[in-house]
């Protein structure tokens, strides 16, 4: 699953306001140069620093234990793909027993971890009272930036053992759509990508348990001034009820409901 995501932000702050006030889930400032969130009953999900870059710094993909992490690094070095382990002020950092770092082709930062924490606290919140679909599916799911989309899709599937679910190909508002979409659960994709992005990343996804959170949240966004991409609608593939909106980093987020699920 997608455990966490890492990005390096200019402003903490917005990042914090934003986080609570807009997406309704708990912010925590662990340092002068750090903010970590929660959205389930994990100890966290989105780990920020601060930095120039305002963009992904990581993509954590949890796998099943310590044995299938060694595995994973036992193929790095068969295929000769580049990695470290992370040390304890990493692992403590991503709040994961172990972390294996490497870089996918495009150059977009991987950790792949085991061992995550649990918060000590069930995890609430007022704005979205309903909770998001997160837990065994992961967080949501993240569009990423391919330096060519063949290349991703052999390292993600023949590498790493993720699935693909379908491909969406079409013209949308004369700006040509091809991109490709990959399941490593149930939840029908946690990556996607088509070709190369100006930023790392294009978009997470935060998917609510309940619809009515996602009206909310649309409220929340235009009574805020938050600057949209695409207003509600539904996807042909996924059949998520979503709209596209601007975080402060200037990439972008999506707030949904009901996406379907999907088998092998």
């Amino acid at each position: 699953q997608l455990g966490y995501l890492g990005f390096e932000v200019s402003d903490l702050d917005a990042w914090a306001r934003f986080s609570e006030e807009i997406l309704g889930v708990e912010a925590r400032r662990t340092s002068e140069t750090a903010l970590e969130l929660r959205i389930d009953g994990r100890a966290g999900r989105f780990f920020l620093h601060q930095g120039p870059r305002d963009d992904l710094s990581a993509l954590g993909f949890e796998v099943a234990d310590g044995d299938a992490l060694e595995a994973l690094a036992h193929r790095f070095t068969e295929v000769g793909l580049p990695f470290e382990w992370g040390d304890d002020t990493l692992c403590r950092g991503r709040r994961a027993q172990r972390v294996l770092r490497t870089k996918d082709p495009a150059g977009n930062g991987l950790e792949l971890f085991c061992g995550p924490e649990s918060a000590e606290t069930p995890f609430a919140s007022a704005l979205a009272p309903g909770g998001f679909v997160a837990d065994d599916l992961g967080l949501g799911h993240a569009a990423i930036s391919a330096r060519s989309q063949a290349e991703s899709l052999a390292f993600y599937t023949q590498l790493l053992g993720f699935r693909l679910s379908d491909r969406i190909v079409c013209e949308y508002y004369g700006y040509p759509v091809d991109m490709v979409f990959l399941h490593c659960n149930a939840r029908h994709h946690t990556l996607a990508f088509g070709e190369q992005q100006p930023k790392r990343i294009h978009h997470f996804l935060l998917e609510a348990a309940e619809v009515d959170d996602v009206g909310k949240a649309y409220d929340r966004a235009l009574s805020k001034g938050v600057r949209f991409m695409n207003t509600l609608g539904k996807h042909p593939n996924d059949e998520m009820f979503s709209f596209y909106a601007f975080t402060p980093s200037g990439f972008q987020f999506e707030f949904g409901h009901g996406g379907r699920l999907v088998d092998d």
